[in-house]
């Protein structure tokens, strides 16, 4: 009988299952402690039981751990002192969506030379999460392969579904049943449509085919997710201003979802440059200060150092701390921003229109 399947596969690689993953580096009581505050925090900032705003803030993507690492023990500092009105979260994403091709993150390709030792870089992945919340820093990612989330979920404290997968199906069943509460980003070309349907979808019970701790695969069925809300990222042109953070709401509103609405400060609301985002961040802060009460949050593109690098032939060239995938902010207009708007938004005018 003629050959029917397979053709153009190269191979299959053995994948430890979640369940031997998780032994090699296990959740600690810190850790789970800092994932489920920071889970918490999250839930009660959406459901407008705690005042304060979060900022989603780190790496475009995470290449270095040492260097991640070194970020995420100053993060932890910071968000100590602005806690009384800011959650900060550090972002930390293994996982880059491509529209042609080049690196997809630290889980595909740790080592950066398409070597693609997938069954290294998850379990370094899981033990950079176990580093970072041990800090009590809570983590941020992207969920993109949909059986990722057996082995690094139990770390995460909010996820985000980007524009070019809010509209899968896929992504919208496997964001019923994450743990966290998921931001739907609008579409490239701006409409926030596919991101509101995805809320909608993501809060109703599902069944798909999956693979549970010990890698078997698997009917998954799904309770729904509640903590779906909105990001607005840009598009065509920014839409992070006041007119189009008003239709965000009147359209979360006329779908009977609550007005939960957070600004990326990257990508085209600040026509990825950048050295923009801070703008962007304050242009957010004042909305909120003259009465704004559906910015529950923001998201920025930060690191040690500003901008961004190619990966060289000879990796002893890349320079400590700065981004391979999208430019970054570097750490003192991190610093300098955020306490910026952590001083605005303690500011009376401020204080009565939060509390």
């Amino acid at each position: 009988m003629q050959r029917t399947e397979n053709l153009n596969i190269a191979g299959f690689d053995p994948m430890p299952s979640p369940r031997e993953v998780h032994r090699a580096v296990p959740l600690s009581e810190r850790a789970a402690a800092t994932v489920l505050s920071g889970r918490t925090s999250l839930e009660a900032i959406l459901d407008r039981r705690d005042p304060r705003r979060f900022v989603i803030v780190g790496p475009c993507s995470i290449h270095d751990p040492v260097a991640g690492l070194d970020y995420a023990h100053r993060l932890k500092g910071l968000a100590d002192a602005v806690a009384d009105r800011l959650l900060l979260v550090m972002r930390v994403y293994f996982e880059k969506p491509r529209t042609t091709t080049g690196w997809k993150g630290y889980i595909n390709d740790p080592h950066l030379d398409d070597t693609f030792c997938i069954a290294e870089g998850m379990e370094k992945a899981r033990q950079f999460l176990l580093d970072v919340t041990e800090l009590g820093l809570p983590t941020a990612t992207e969920a993109l392969d949909p059986i990722a989330p057996q082995y690094l979920g139990d770390l995460i404290s909010w996820t985000a579904i980007g524009a070019r997968t809010a509209e899968s199906q896929t992504h919208r069943e496997m964001s019923s049943g994450l743990s966290t509460p998921v931001g739907f980003k609008n579409t490239t070309d701006g409409s926030v449509d596919a991101a509101i349907n995805a809320m909608l979808s993501a809060a109703q019970p599902h069944s798909f085919l999956g693979i549970n701790a010990l890698g078997k695969t698997s009917i998954v069925r799904t309770r729904g997710n509640r903590y779906g809300h909105l990001v607005l990222r840009g598009g065509d042109r920014p839409n992070y201003d006041t007119v189009s953070v008003a239709m965000a709401e009147e359209a979360l509103t006329k779908a009977g979802l609550p007005a939960n609405i957070v600004i990326d400060c990257s990508h085209a609301n600040s026509f990825k440059r950048p050295e923009l985002q801070p703008l962007v961040m304050l242009d957010c802060v004042n909305q909120i200060r003259v009465g704004n009460r559906s910015i529950v949050g923001m998201m920025v593109e930060s690191f040690i150092e500003s901008g961004k690098q190619p990966i060289p032939a000879d990796h002893t060239q890349l320079r400590y701390g700065c981004s391979i995938t999208d430019g970054c902010i570097d750490w003192p207009t991190t610093e300098r921003m955020i306490r910026e708007a952590h001083a605005a938004l303690l500011e009376p005018a401020a204080e009565r229109r939060l509390v």
